[in-house]
C-alpha cells in the first residue's frame, strides 16, 4: 500500500476510534435506580414519556416537504455577511442585577451579588460529533476560564444546543457551583463526570435555595432527547427569585396560555430571557416566534425583556437577523422595553443601553 493509503486508513481508523468512544458519551444516559422512580411519579410522565400540558406535535404531520423545500432554499441569507462584533465581559458588576449573553441561550445573571449561569455552551458545534452538525457563527467572547465563580449552573434541558459535554466536563473542575436540572436530565451529568452531590433535579414547581436565591423550575412546552428516542428527560423554564429582584427564563418554548398563569404566581419580573430563534411554520408548538416572544412577556409582567436563543448557530431557515429585527419592530409597537447586547456584552438592568441595531449592517 503507499504511503497516502496508509496515511488514509490510519486517519479513517482514528476518526472511528474516536466516533466510538466520544459519539455514545456524548448521547448521555437513561435515568436508572432512583432516578428513573422519580421521572415515572411525575405528574408530567404519562407511563412511557414527559408530556405537554397542552398537546404538542414537533413536526406537524404533512410538513416534510416544505422542510425539504427551506432547507434548499435562501441558505445564503442564514449566516451574517460580516463578522459578528465581540465584547470582552467586564468583570465589575454594574448594578444589583446584572446580565452577560455570552451567545444562543447562554448567558450570565448577577443577582444581589450571586451569580447564576444558564445553559453554558462552549463547544464548537452543537452535536454529538466534532466534526458534524452546526458551527458556531462567532467564538465566545470568553473562555470558561476566565468565567467568574458562580452560585448556580442552570440546565432548561438536554438538547445539544443547551447541554453540552464538553462544556459540562470543563466546568465541574473550573467551578464548583451545584448543577441544577430538570428531571432525569442529571443521568446525562453522572455519565460525564459530576457527582452525584452537585446535581440537583427538580419537577415542574419544585424548588431550592442556594446561596439565598430561590430557584423554580416552571413549565415550558417543548421537548427533550439526545438521540432517537424523544421525552425521556424533562425539560422547563426557570424562576430565579432574591430578596426584591426576580429573572424569568425560557429556556426553548412554545407560546402557551401557561405564560400568564407563570406571570402570576412567580411575577412580575425585572427580567425576562426569552427565546426568539430557530422558529418554523413546520415547528410552531415548540419555538416561540419574535411576536410570541413580546406576548410571553406581556404576559409574564417582566419589565425589560433580552432575547436568547438566536445569533450563534444556524438552526431554523430564517434569516440570520430576522429574529431580533421582529422582535424590536414588535416591542416598540406594543411599548415593551427592550435590550439587545452584543455577545460579552454588560447590562445593568435598571439602565440598560439603548437599542441600536448593530446587527443590521451585518444582516
Amino acid at each position: 500500500m503507499r504511503k497516502s493509503g496508509w496515511l488514509a486508513a490510519g486517519l479513517v481508523a482514528a476518526g472511528a476510534a474516536w466516533a466510538m468512544r466520544d459519539i455514545p458519551a456524548a448521547l448521555g444516559a437513561k435515568p436508572a435506580g432512583e432516578r428513573a422512580e422519580r421521572v415515572r411519579r411525575s405528574p408530567q410522565f404519562d407511563g412511557t414519556a414527559f408530556r405537554n400540558s397542552d398537546p404538542t406535535t414537533v413536526p406537524p404531520a404533512g410538513e416534510t416537504k416544505p422542510i425539504m423545500r427551506d432547507l434548499m432554499e435562501g441558505r445564503e441569507q442564514r449566516k451574517p455577511h460580516g463578522p459578528i462584533p465581540l465584547v470582552t465581559p467586564s468583570v465589575k458588576p454594574l448594578s444589583s442585577l446584572d446580565v452577560i449573553w455570552y451567545g444562543h441561550a447562554s448567558t450570565l445573571i448577577e443577582i444581589e451579588g450571586r451569580r447564576v449561569l444558564f445553559d453554558p455552551m462552549w463547544s464548537d458545534r452543537c452535536s454529538p460529533a466534532a466534526h458534524l452538525g452546526p458551527r458556531r457563527l462567532h467564538e465566545p467572547p470568553a473562555r470558561l476560564d476566565t468565567l467568574p465563580q458562580v452560585d448556580a449552573i442552570v440546565i432548561s434541558h438536554d438538547h445539544y444546543d443547551h447541554l453540552d459535554m464538553q462544556t459540562i466536563r470543563a466546568l465541574v473542575g473550573l467551578q464548583s457551583a451545584p448543577f441544577l436540572v430538570p428531571l432525569g436530565v442529571g443521568a446525562h451529568l453522572e455519565r460525564w463526570g459530576v457527582p452525584s452531590f452537585r446535581i440537583v433535579e427538580l419537577d415542574w414547581n419544585e424548588s431550592v435555595t442556594i446561596a439565598g436565591l430561590h430557584l423554580t423550575v416552571t413549565e415550558a412546552r417543548h421537548f427533550s432527547g439526545r438521540g432517537l428516542r424523544r421525552n425521556g428527560t424533562l425539560w422547563g423554564s426557570w424562576v430565579i427569585s432574591g430578596a426584591t429582584r426576580r429573572v424569568f427564563y425560557t429556556g426553548d418554548s412554545g407560546y402557551f396560555p401557561g405564560y400568564a398563569d407563570l406571570g402570576e404566581k412567580h411575577g412580575p419580573f425585572d427580567l425576562a430571557l426569552i427565546q426568539i430563534g430557530a422558529y418554523s411554520p413546520s415547528w410552531p408548538d415548540i419555538h416561540m416566534t419574535p411576536e410570541e416572544a413580546i406576548a410571553a412577556h406581556l404576559d409574564l409582567r417582566a419589565k425589560l425583556l433580552i432575547p436568547v436563543h438566536w445569533c450563534t448557530f444556524v438552526l431554523a431557515f430564517h434569516p440570520w437577523g430576522e429574529p431580533v429585527d421582529r422582535l424590536w419592530r414588535e416591542a416598540k409597537a406594543r411599548g415593551v422595553r427592550l435590550a439587545v447586547p452584543k455577545p460579552g456584552e454588560r447590562v445593568a438592568v435598571d439602565q440598560p443601553p439603548l437599542v441600536d441595531g448593530w446587527w443590521q449592517s451585518i444582516s
